[in-house]
């Protein structure tokens, strides 16, 4: 079969169904390999068969030339490598699909190229009633404030609110601020801080749940908009290699639309062709009476390719802003102690509480989890969970695990909890440079990103891009997780703390059979006989190269329940 654009027919909400591999010749075969399999017992083949939306063969050509038929697709690898579709533990594909047609930022790196991406969006939109988007970087500004003024210069007669790339803090006009009434008398919520000048007014710049100050007040795009967010960020991510994913904030969040309806609408329209675990969101407001509400959820959203089986907790905030939540205070500019160690969103104790209900509902839950605190608070409320409920096979996981006290690396493995890294950030680079390691002191900035410690303890990574955070490129991610280095960086820029890279083979398990793990989606992640025919044709084999170059590997064809649903325009 040649590798050309074409793009297999999406299948209708029928066609989802599994059906058993029969008997007769494969449908799709993969020949001339090499396979990485991510099957400990066999990592590597030559030839993969395929009848329905399951594997029947993996081996030697010879093996498996006997399965084609006349009506068998055959790919001829030609020494490219077919590896088991990525899945991406931790994402926001409806935000960042809508984000994609908004004021997009993301590509960008400083105040003079968002002042001229910002002046053009509005000038290009004169009717809409609010400028909207994000994706700026906090390096871009001192401190990582940017202010009311820069904006009222571009969009003085219109609301402005954009959120940063880390989408834990928005920057708004005067306009906007005014419109949600904010001024020097107006008190920081319990969850979030209202940046503010000399004088006790607002600056712009609304760090955590103070967005929703002023994120309340946005008109909320159509459910059309939305759906097509969604089946935008399904093609991207499509292109990456992504067949499955786990979508980290299901339902309506600080700063963030529902995400509910736009599946519910996918589904329904036989357009979701990804696998998807949604983790319901916990309003950190409230408190257990939410959990009929989850279950009804849970009930009434799990179908067809969507499983809304997961609850995300949000237990901090981020380093940069000071708001993750940390055992020790963060140091101040000058690197006395200050008296702001960040904010735990929801009492431990409670916590506890909460995890162990929801384990006893069979809920996975879905921790944000930054700094060390917050890490710990997270692991004593799944270990609470197991004293009260025993072993159960609920999956927990903790997503980013940027500061992690090194007494807490064993517990992981212990807990059985998974670490969920976001591997692109354990680089050098401006934030990590100048806004977060000032202000974590020497010792604590050791414990960023421990991915070997935690191999090397027996911990299950799983791993995801947290986009639009940062981008959703799995193979951009292994490069990073190898060499600690950005894919921009010489070889000659210094890694990141080297001692915590993790050599490729680990970090492609973590991005495919350790998501699947995650995902609860055990009939993919590897390559084997029986399991479902999610599938990625990479242009090389990475594994050849040296690892500098792993970020230069490209996706040419995906195939979910083999059906192809991307192939590159040079394929």
């Amino acid at each position: 079969m040649d590798l050309s654009t074409t793009v297999d027919p999406e299948p209708t909400p029928e066609a989802t169904t599994l059906d058993s591999p029969g008997n007769g010749p494969a449908d799709l075969v993969f020949l001339s390999g090499p396979v990485h399999t991510v099957d400990p017992a066999r990592s590597r083949a030559s030839a993969v068969a395929v009848r329905g939306d399951r594997i029947v063969a993996v081996g030697h050509d010879a093996e498996v030339r006997d399965l084609i038929g006349p009506a068998t697709d055959v790919v001829d690898l030609r020494g490219k490598l077919l590896i088991p579709g990525f899945q991406d533990a931790h994402v926001h594909p409806v935000g960042g699909g809508l984000e994609l047609a908004q004021c997009d930022l993301s590509a960008a790196e400083t105040a003079d190229a968002y002042r001229e991406l910002i002046g053009r969006y509005a000038a290009a939109h004169p009717q809409a009633p609010w400028i909207t988007g994000g994706g700026w970087s906090l390096e871009a500004f001192p401190g990582g404030m940017p202010t009311r003024e820069f904006l009222d210069a571009l969009v003085p007669d219109r609301p402005v609110f954009l959120v940063n790339r880390d989408h834990h803090g928005g920057w708004a006009n005067s306009v906007a601020l005014e419109r949600a009434g904010l001024t020097s008398r107006t008190p920081d919520p319990a969850d979030g801080r209202i940046e503010r000048d000399a004088d006790g007014r607002p600056t712009g710049m609304l760090q955590e749940g103070a967005m929703q100050l002023v994120a309340d007040l946005i008109p909320q795009p159509s459910l059309a908009e939305q759906t097509a967010g969604l089946l935008r960020a399904q093609r991207l991510l499509h292109g990456y290699g992504v067949t499955a994913w786990q979508d980290a904030m299901l339902g309506r969040a600080p700063g963030m639309v529902d995400t509910i309806p736009a599946y519910v609408a996918a589904r329904r329209e036989g357009k979701l062709t990804a696998r998807v675990t949604g983790a319901l969101w916990w309003d950190r407001a409230r408190g257990a009476e939410q959990i009929p509400e989850l279950l009804e959820q849970r009930s009434v959203l799990t179908g067809g390719r969507l499983r809304a089986t997961s609850v995300k907790i949000m237990q901090d905030g981020i380093a940069e802003n000071h708001t993750a939540a940390m055992l020790t205070p963060y140091l101040t500019a000058c690197g006395c102690a200050s008296d702001n160690s960040g904010i735990s969103f929801i009492d431990p104790e409670a916590l506890r509480s909460y995890v162990t209900r929801l384990d006893a509902e069979g809920f996975q839950v879905h921790f944000h989890a930054l700094g060390d605190r917050a890490v710990r608070e997270a692991l004593d409320a799944v270990e609470a969970a197991r004293q009260a409920n025993g072993r159960r096979d609920t999956r927990p996981h903790l997503a980013h695990l940027q500061v992690v006290h090194p007494d807490d690396i064993p517990r992981f493995r212990r807990l059985g909890a998974t670490a969920n890294i976001q591997a692109l950030w354990a680089a050098h680079e401006p934030q990590m440079d100048e806004l977060t390691i000032p202000f974590l002191g020497a010792q604590r900035a050791a414990w960023q990103y421990p991915f070997g410690d935690l191999l090397r303890s027996g911990a299950t990574l799983a791993a995801g891009s947290d986009w639009p955070v940062s981008s959703p490129d799995p193979i951009a991610a292994l490069h990073v997780a190898v060499n600690r280095r950005t894919p921009d960086d010489p070889p000659s820029t210094p890694a990141f703390l080297p001692e915590q890279r993790i050599d490729l083979g680990a970090a492609l398990a973590a991005y495919t059979a350790g998501s699947a793990y995650a995902n609860h989606l055990d009939d993919t992640g590897t390559i084997q006989p029986g399991k479902l025919a999610d599938l990625v044709v990479l242009d090389r084999d990475p594994f050849d190269g040296p690892d500098e170059e792993i970020a230069s590997t490209r996706v040419l064809q995906t195939f979910v329940g083999g059906r192809r649903v991307y192939a590159a325009d040079n394929a």
